[in-house]
Protein backbone atom coordinates (compact mmCIF):
# COMPACT_ATOMS: atom_id res chain seq x y z
CA UNK A 1 0.00 0.00 0.00
CA UNK A 2 3.06 2.23 0.77
CA UNK A 3 4.60 1.79 -2.31
CA UNK A 4 1.27 2.15 -4.27
CA UNK A 5 1.35 5.83 -2.91
CA UNK A 6 4.83 6.41 -3.31
CA UNK A 7 4.55 5.54 -6.82
CA UNK A 8 1.08 7.72 -7.01
CA UNK A 9 2.58 11.14 -5.29
CA UNK A 10 6.09 10.18 -7.14
CA UNK A 11 4.01 11.08 -10.65
CA UNK A 12 1.93 13.93 -9.33
CA UNK A 13 4.98 15.50 -8.21
CA UNK A 14 7.04 14.88 -11.70
CA UNK A 15 3.45 16.33 -13.68
CA UNK A 16 3.58 19.36 -11.46
CA UNK A 17 7.17 20.08 -11.77
CA UNK A 18 7.02 19.50 -16.27
CA UNK A 19 3.49 21.73 -15.95
CA UNK A 20 5.37 24.34 -13.99
CA UNK A 21 8.45 24.06 -16.62
CA UNK A 22 5.92 24.30 -19.92
CA UNK A 23 4.17 27.55 -18.02
CA UNK A 24 7.65 29.12 -17.61
CA UNK A 25 8.49 28.35 -20.45
CA UNK A 26 5.41 29.93 -22.37
CA UNK A 27 6.04 33.35 -20.14
CA UNK A 28 9.11 33.64 -21.74
CA UNK A 29 8.09 32.77 -25.24
CA UNK A 30 5.18 35.26 -24.44
CA UNK A 31 7.75 37.58 -23.43
CA UNK A 32 9.94 37.29 -26.59
CA UNK A 33 7.33 36.84 -29.04
CA UNK A 34 4.49 39.36 -28.05
CA UNK A 35 0.84 39.02 -29.81
CA UNK A 36 0.17 40.23 -33.09
CA UNK A 37 -1.57 43.70 -31.14
CA UNK A 38 1.29 44.19 -29.17
CA UNK A 39 4.12 43.75 -31.35
CA UNK A 40 3.46 45.39 -34.21
CA UNK A 41 3.89 48.64 -31.90
CA UNK A 42 8.03 48.15 -33.05
CA UNK A 43 7.78 47.21 -36.21
CA UNK A 44 10.39 48.43 -38.27
CA UNK A 45 8.31 50.58 -40.09
CA UNK A 46 7.05 52.23 -36.91
CA UNK A 47 8.03 56.04 -37.26
CA UNK A 48 7.53 57.56 -33.60
CA UNK A 49 6.33 55.93 -30.70
CA UNK A 50 2.72 56.49 -30.53
CA UNK A 51 3.03 57.81 -26.64
CA UNK A 52 4.90 60.59 -27.87
CA UNK A 53 3.64 63.83 -30.04
CA UNK A 54 5.37 64.33 -33.07
CA UNK A 55 7.86 67.17 -32.30
CA UNK A 56 7.89 70.51 -34.81
CA UNK A 57 11.34 70.24 -36.70
CA UNK A 58 12.86 73.41 -38.51
CA UNK A 59 13.40 72.99 -42.28
CA UNK A 60 16.47 71.16 -42.91
CA UNK A 61 17.83 72.75 -46.76
CA UNK A 62 20.55 71.84 -48.41
CA UNK A 63 22.48 75.12 -49.69
CA UNK A 64 25.45 74.52 -52.79
CA UNK A 65 26.67 76.83 -55.05
CA UNK A 66 29.28 76.56 -58.11
CA UNK A 67 31.05 79.72 -59.65
CA UNK A 68 33.17 80.49 -62.96
CA UNK A 69 34.48 83.55 -64.08
CA UNK A 70 37.51 85.24 -65.05
CA UNK A 71 39.68 87.68 -62.92
CA UNK A 72 42.75 90.10 -64.23
CA UNK A 73 44.79 88.81 -61.43
CA UNK A 74 44.49 85.20 -59.23
CA UNK A 75 46.26 86.41 -56.15
CA UNK A 76 44.29 88.83 -55.23
CA UNK A 77 41.19 86.68 -56.04
CA UNK A 78 42.21 83.48 -54.38
CA UNK A 79 43.16 86.20 -50.98
CA UNK A 80 40.00 87.76 -51.24
CA UNK A 81 38.35 84.54 -51.15
CA UNK A 82 40.70 83.45 -48.30
CA UNK A 83 39.54 86.24 -46.16
CA UNK A 84 36.47 85.63 -46.84
CA UNK A 85 36.47 81.83 -45.92
CA UNK A 86 38.00 82.52 -42.26
CA UNK A 87 35.78 85.67 -41.91
CA UNK A 88 32.93 83.49 -42.00
CA UNK A 89 33.99 79.73 -40.25
CA UNK A 90 34.33 77.88 -43.10
CA UNK A 91 37.12 75.33 -44.63
CA UNK A 92 39.11 74.36 -48.10
CA UNK A 93 37.62 70.85 -48.66
CA UNK A 94 40.32 70.88 -51.77
CA UNK A 95 41.93 73.38 -53.98
CA UNK A 96 43.35 72.84 -57.54
CA UNK A 97 45.56 74.90 -59.71
CA UNK A 98 46.29 74.41 -63.49
CA UNK A 99 46.44 75.53 -66.78
CA UNK A 100 45.47 74.81 -70.56
CA UNK A 101 45.91 76.12 -73.52
CA UNK A 102 44.66 79.69 -73.00
CA UNK A 103 44.36 80.44 -69.51
CA UNK A 104 45.23 79.25 -65.99
CA UNK A 105 42.93 79.18 -63.05
CA UNK A 106 42.50 77.49 -59.47
CA UNK A 107 39.25 75.51 -58.33
CA UNK A 108 38.48 76.18 -54.71
CA UNK A 109 35.82 73.25 -53.35
CA UNK A 110 34.96 75.14 -49.85
CA UNK A 111 32.50 74.26 -46.67
CA UNK A 112 30.78 77.17 -45.65
CA UNK A 113 28.23 77.71 -42.35
CA UNK A 114 24.73 77.77 -44.31
CA UNK A 115 24.21 80.79 -41.92
CA UNK A 116 26.79 82.32 -43.88
CA UNK A 117 26.22 81.03 -47.32
CA UNK A 118 24.34 83.97 -48.28
CA UNK A 119 26.68 86.57 -46.84
CA UNK A 120 29.64 84.61 -48.27
CA UNK A 121 28.41 84.41 -52.02
CA UNK A 122 27.95 87.91 -52.00
CA UNK A 123 31.51 89.02 -50.77
CA UNK A 124 33.04 86.85 -52.71
CA UNK A 125 31.28 87.87 -56.22
CA UNK A 126 32.09 91.45 -55.45
CA UNK A 127 33.60 93.47 -59.06
CA UNK A 128 33.12 90.14 -61.08
CA UNK A 129 31.31 91.73 -64.13
CA UNK A 130 30.44 88.24 -66.12
CA UNK A 131 29.72 84.36 -64.57
CA UNK A 132 31.08 81.93 -67.10
CA UNK A 133 28.94 79.79 -64.24
CA UNK A 134 26.75 80.68 -61.61
CA UNK A 135 24.82 78.13 -60.29
CA UNK A 136 23.01 78.10 -56.70
CA UNK A 137 20.86 75.31 -55.51
CA UNK A 138 18.64 75.04 -52.11
CA UNK A 139 17.34 71.13 -51.32
CA UNK A 140 14.77 70.48 -48.93
CA UNK A 141 15.47 67.30 -47.63
CA UNK A 142 13.30 68.12 -43.97
CA UNK A 143 10.68 65.10 -44.85
CA UNK A 144 14.06 62.67 -45.43
CA UNK A 145 15.78 63.90 -41.89
CA UNK A 146 12.03 63.01 -40.38
CA UNK A 147 12.37 59.80 -41.89
CA UNK A 148 15.35 58.43 -40.71
CA UNK A 149 15.56 60.49 -36.97
CA UNK A 150 11.92 58.48 -36.73
CA UNK A 151 13.21 54.92 -37.90
CA UNK A 152 16.63 55.75 -35.98
CA UNK A 153 14.40 56.18 -32.45
CA UNK A 154 12.41 52.77 -33.37
CA UNK A 155 15.57 50.85 -33.52
CA UNK A 156 17.00 52.43 -30.35
CA UNK A 157 13.11 51.79 -28.51
CA UNK A 158 13.56 48.32 -29.55
CA UNK A 159 17.23 48.09 -28.64
CA UNK A 160 15.65 49.45 -25.10
CA UNK A 161 13.03 46.57 -25.04
CA UNK A 162 15.16 43.92 -26.04
CA UNK A 163 17.32 44.43 -22.95
CA UNK A 164 14.89 44.05 -20.95
CA UNK A 165 14.06 41.14 -21.54
CA UNK A 166 17.68 40.12 -21.46
CA UNK A 167 17.22 41.06 -17.92
CA UNK A 168 14.11 38.23 -17.38
CA UNK A 169 15.95 35.60 -19.25
CA UNK A 170 17.19 32.10 -17.65
CA UNK A 171 18.49 30.14 -20.33
CA UNK A 172 21.20 30.34 -22.12
CA UNK A 173 19.81 29.59 -25.15
CA UNK A 174 17.24 33.07 -25.16
CA UNK A 175 20.39 34.82 -23.94
CA UNK A 176 22.06 33.60 -26.50
CA UNK A 177 19.08 34.80 -29.34
CA UNK A 178 17.98 38.17 -28.05
CA UNK A 179 22.18 38.68 -28.04
CA UNK A 180 21.85 38.03 -31.32
CA UNK A 181 18.85 40.11 -32.21
CA UNK A 182 20.22 43.33 -30.19
CA UNK A 183 23.26 42.87 -32.84
CA UNK A 184 21.68 42.91 -35.86
CA UNK A 185 19.46 46.01 -33.96
CA UNK A 186 22.76 47.51 -32.99
CA UNK A 187 24.08 47.80 -36.52
CA UNK A 188 21.05 49.30 -38.08
CA UNK A 189 21.07 51.72 -35.24
CA UNK A 190 24.92 53.03 -36.19
CA UNK A 191 23.99 52.75 -40.27
CA UNK A 192 21.00 55.20 -39.57
CA UNK A 193 22.69 56.97 -37.05
CA UNK A 194 25.67 57.85 -39.86
CA UNK A 195 22.75 58.57 -42.82
CA UNK A 196 21.55 60.94 -40.53
CA UNK A 197 24.78 62.47 -39.65
CA UNK A 198 25.87 62.64 -43.30
CA UNK A 199 22.34 64.59 -43.62
CA UNK A 200 22.70 66.86 -40.53
CA UNK A 201 26.53 67.92 -41.62
CA UNK A 202 25.03 68.48 -45.65
CA UNK A 203 22.57 70.78 -43.84
CA UNK A 204 24.96 72.92 -41.91
CA UNK A 205 27.47 73.27 -44.06
CA UNK A 206 27.44 74.18 -47.93
CA UNK A 207 28.91 73.57 -50.51
CA UNK A 208 30.38 76.15 -52.83
CA UNK A 209 32.64 75.17 -56.03
CA UNK A 210 34.56 78.19 -57.03
CA UNK A 211 37.15 77.86 -59.76
CA UNK A 212 38.53 81.78 -61.14
CA UNK A 213 41.22 82.04 -64.43
CA UNK A 214 43.04 84.18 -66.50
CA UNK A 215 43.75 84.12 -70.13
CA UNK A 216 47.38 83.54 -71.17
CA UNK A 217 47.44 86.48 -73.14
CA UNK A 218 46.83 88.95 -70.26
CA UNK A 219 49.70 87.08 -68.07
CA UNK A 220 52.24 86.50 -70.73
CA UNK A 221 51.96 89.32 -73.27
CA UNK A 222 51.27 89.72 -77.00
CA UNK A 223 55.62 88.69 -77.68
CA UNK A 224 55.26 85.19 -75.52
CA UNK A 225 51.93 84.44 -76.36
CA UNK A 226 52.82 84.94 -80.29
CA UNK A 227 56.09 82.44 -80.02
CA UNK A 228 53.85 79.96 -77.97
CA UNK A 229 51.61 79.90 -81.32
CA UNK A 230 54.35 79.46 -83.39
CA UNK A 231 55.83 76.49 -81.26
CA UNK A 232 52.35 75.15 -81.47
CA UNK A 233 52.48 75.41 -85.23
CA UNK A 234 55.43 73.43 -85.47
CA UNK A 235 54.50 70.84 -82.97
CA UNK A 236 51.19 70.16 -85.07
CA UNK A 237 53.26 70.17 -88.20
CA UNK A 238 55.98 67.51 -86.41
CA UNK A 239 52.59 65.46 -85.30
CA UNK A 240 50.87 65.45 -88.76
CA UNK A 241 54.16 64.21 -90.08
CA UNK A 242 54.55 61.54 -88.16
CA UNK A 243 50.80 60.35 -88.14
CA UNK A 244 51.35 60.92 -92.32
CA UNK A 245 55.00 58.34 -91.81
CA UNK A 246 52.40 55.61 -89.44
CA UNK A 247 49.76 55.16 -92.08
CA UNK A 248 52.40 54.46 -94.68
CA UNK A 249 53.21 51.92 -92.49
CA UNK A 250 50.39 50.57 -91.91
CA UNK A 251 49.43 50.57 -96.09
CA UNK A 252 52.70 49.52 -97.55
CA UNK A 253 51.51 45.92 -98.58
CA UNK A 254 48.86 48.06 -101.05
CA UNK A 255 51.54 50.48 -101.82
CA UNK A 256 53.34 47.27 -103.09
CA UNK A 257 50.95 45.62 -105.22
CA UNK A 258 49.61 49.34 -106.47
CA UNK A 259 53.88 49.56 -107.58
CA UNK A 260 53.61 46.30 -109.25
CA UNK A 261 50.73 46.56 -111.11
CA UNK A 262 51.44 49.93 -112.46
CA UNK A 263 54.68 48.67 -113.58
CA UNK A 264 53.29 45.50 -115.65
CA UNK A 265 51.05 48.34 -117.59
CA UNK A 266 53.51 50.33 -118.02
CA UNK A 267 55.26 48.16 -119.29
CA UNK A 268 52.24 46.32 -122.02
CA UNK A 269 51.86 50.30 -123.40
CA UNK A 270 54.92 50.32 -124.11
CA UNK A 271 55.47 46.77 -125.77
CA UNK A 272 52.41 47.59 -128.02
CA UNK A 273 54.04 50.60 -128.69
CA UNK A 274 57.17 49.07 -130.00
Amino acid sequence: MKQIFFFVLLSLSLFSCEKAENNFDSKVQAIMLPPKSEKSKFTQNDLASPSKPTEAIEPKIIKEGNLRFETKDLQATYNQIIKNITANGGTIQSDIEGNDYESVFRKLIIRIPSQKFDVFMTNITKGVRFFDTKEITSEDVTAEYIDINARLNAKKTLENRYLELLKKATKVTEMLEIETQLSLIREEIEAKQASLNYLQNRVAFSTITIEFYKTVAQESGATVSYGTKIWTAITSGFNSLSGLFIWLLSVWPYLIITIVVLYFIRKKIKTKKS
